[in-house]
């Protein structure tokens, strides 16, 4: 089924509007639009009018939000007027992204609340859902999300980390039923046979027909991912409103360029070498520990923060000094400064921090949120002081608050470091971070030599 005139170029303007439903995560789809050719922007917060003027004639426009880890209260009291600012840019694609292991729960991080509130401002006569992305080893078959892990491929429910997720676990590896629980819309499937054998606008209008307001795509390999972005494309109507993770944009750009109507790219997205770097992390994952281990093989200076002293305010801005002088001794001594509040998920640290806290009678969210500023303060003040112009910092969570004090606005992806955590040019209406380059990165992401391609200006090709 299709209710558009095929044509042989893409539409001028805006083509996709996003909102991420965490920090980190958002960056990748930017990354997927803009490694395909499509220059977009991600804000960190609703933008301005005249920020969004800085961005014309861009093809992606996005919003870096925190809805995954709220409860639908505060969606219903904040995310309104998110989708407000994005009607109004009135692409033919507006996306809420969510993350590809579909994080979620009736009461915090609801994507049923999130769809009930955009459906009526975003448009749209069905909403697609596709969650799955194979680039990243995410794949869905039969409504049933699979992610694979160490190598090993596992139905979600059965996922070593997501079925005991401790605060959004995956008990239900079918999306409909999981998201069944958060929203009273119907929802539908197109598969994997269907879009095998070339039947999925038969399968999507059967399901319409039937009632479905929501329909889930399945993908799980390139062609299936291609045939799921032409489903979108060719049956959006004036616009539609889009749930899922980076696997839309990726589709659409799969079909995109099957069908000539976007070239691939000519040219390598890397930025150049630089000399020195400053990093910071408030990861405790293990894929972090073995990045810091690689780092510190390679010229970077580990420097350990003592995160238990932020119960106190005092005591937390002396040892945010103390780190500072060790982290610009270090860029003089030739070294690139790596400061780490954890080494792994069985560092010490981050007992003395859980005890501190409990001590202390402070929220252990309160006290995170001061973590992650004081990085962000600690990385500014590093920056501005040895003039560098290229930072990391890791750390979901740690991310969105270090990057708000360095009083960043907005980022453009430069080149591709892991999957979701591109190196970007940050823009800030600080002189002194006007030039800066900066990495997001989840704990979880990435090779051993993050930080290392970070500093090299993009992640070597792998053969």
């Amino acid at each position: 089924m299709s209710n558009m005139a095929a044509s042989t170029d893409l539409p001028d303007g805006l083509l996709v509007s996003f909102y991420g439903d965490d920090f980190t995560g958002s960056t990748s789809v930017m990354e997927a639009l803009t490694f395909a050719g499509l220059p977009t922007v991600l804000f960190l917060d609703t933008p301005t009018a005249e920020q969004r003027a800085r961005f014309a004639g861009y093809r992606g426009i996005g919003i870096a939000g925190i809805a995954r880890s709220q409860s639908p209260d505060w969606m219903t009291a904040h995310l309104p007027q998110v989708f407000d600012t994005m009607a109004a840019l009135n692409a033919p694609i507006a996306h809420y992204k969510v993350c590809s292991t579909f994080d979620s729960a009736p009461r915090v991080g609801s994507i049923g609340r999130a769809i009930d509130l955009a459906a009526p401002l975003l448009g749209g006569e069905w909403h697609p859902l596709i969650v799955a992305d194979p680039a990243i080893g995410r794949y869905q078959v039969f409504g049933n999300l699979f992610a694979v892990a160490d190598g090993v491929g596992y139905r979600l429910d059965r996922h070593p980390t997501m079925s005991c997720h401790p605060v959004t676990p995956m008990s239900e590896a079918d999306v409909r039923r999981h998201l069944q629980q958060q929203t009273d819309k119907s929802i539908g499937l197109v598969d994997y046979l269907a879009l095998k054998r070339g039947e999925a606008g038969t399968r999507l209008k059967e399901e319409r027909d039937r009632g479905a307001e929501i329909v889930a795509i399945d993908v799980a390999d390139g062609e299936t991912l291609a045939a799921a972005g032409r489903l979108v494309w060719e049956n959006r109507g004036d616009r539609i409103f889009a749930i899922g993770s980076q696997g839309l944009e990726n589709a659409l750009v799969a079909h995109w360029q099957a069908t000539g109507l976007l070239d691939k790219p000519r040219h390598e997205f890397r930025s150049a070498p630089v000399e020195r770097i400053v990093c910071v992390s408030g990861s405790c994952s293990p894929v972090t520990a073995g990045q810091i281990a690689f780092a510190e093989q390679n010229g970077f200076a580990g420097i350990r923060l003592d995160a238990s002293r932020a119960v106190d305010r005092r005591e937390w801005e002396r040892e945010l000094g103390r780190t500072e002088d060790q982290a610009l001794a270090a860029v003089g001594a030739g070294s690139d400064p790596l400061v780490f509040t954890a080494n792994g998920p069985d560092d010490p640290a981050l007992a003395c921090v859980a005890s501190a806290v409990e001590a202390s009678g402070q929220s252990a969210g309160e006290i995170n949120d001061r973590i992650g500023s004081g990085l962000g303060r600690l990385l500014g003040r590093v920056t501005r002081h040895a003039r560098l112009t290229r930072a990391v910092i890791a750390g979901g969570d740690t991310s969105g608050h270090a990057a708000r004090e360095l009083g960043i606005y907005a980022l453009t992806a430069t080149a591709p470091i892991a999957p979701g955590s591109p190196l970007c040019r940050a823009y800030s209406d600080d002189p002194a971070h006007a030039q800066l380059e900066i990495a997001l990165k989840g704990g979880q992401i990435g090779a051993p030599d993050f930080f290392c391609a970070v500093r090299q200006g993009g992640a070597r090709p792998q053969h």
